[in-house]
């Protein structure tokens, strides 16, 4: 049929365990976050609140949202997708994932905590189409190193 046209998402490796690490904390809750890129890359999460404080779905804290996106206009990074886990289901939108995504120009990550190990998967959701993401991931050796990928 057609190309495909999606992205591939290239995290930094120590992003990636921090996010994976929150929804450890998190459990048995869903946590939630956004995800921060520079020239491309992801380098930084934003923890935030699950304001529903449930397993099966989340809100944000409208107030942590606002102060993560002025914290990534100071550091001249661009907000590039949510995060957020499924405790107990696998890493693939939810049809609330889906009806609730609407913006179309970021990606989706979604950490299954289900099995033994944690499953992150990325998506791009466009009127209701779900498209997988490839996911890099970028080691340490491999970035410039001059960020922990936490925000204070």
């Amino acid at each position: 049929m057609g190309t495909d046209t999606t992205e591939t998402m290239k995290i930094r490796q120590e992003v990636l365990a921090a996010v994976i690490a929150h929804a450890r904390r998190e459990l048995p809750r869903e946590a939630c976050g956004y995800l921060a890129a520079d020239n491309g890359t992801v380098c930084r999460h934003y923890e935030l609140t699950n304001t529903d404080g449930a397993a099966d779905h989340f809100s944000m804290e409208p107030a942590e949202q606002f102060a993560a996106i002025g914290d990534m206009r100071s550091r001249n990074l661009r907000p590039v997708a949510v995060y957020h886990s499924h405790p107990e289901t696998p890493a693939r939108p939810s049809a609330e994932d889906i009806r609730l995504a609407h913006d179309p120009e970021i990606s989706y990550v979604i950490v299954s905590m289900a099995g033994p190990e944690p499953v992150t998967r990325a998506f791009r959701i466009r009127s209701g189409e779900v498209e997988g993401q490839p996911i890099e991931i970028i080691s340490e050796q491999q970035g410039e190193g001059h960020d922990d990928g936490s925000a204070d």
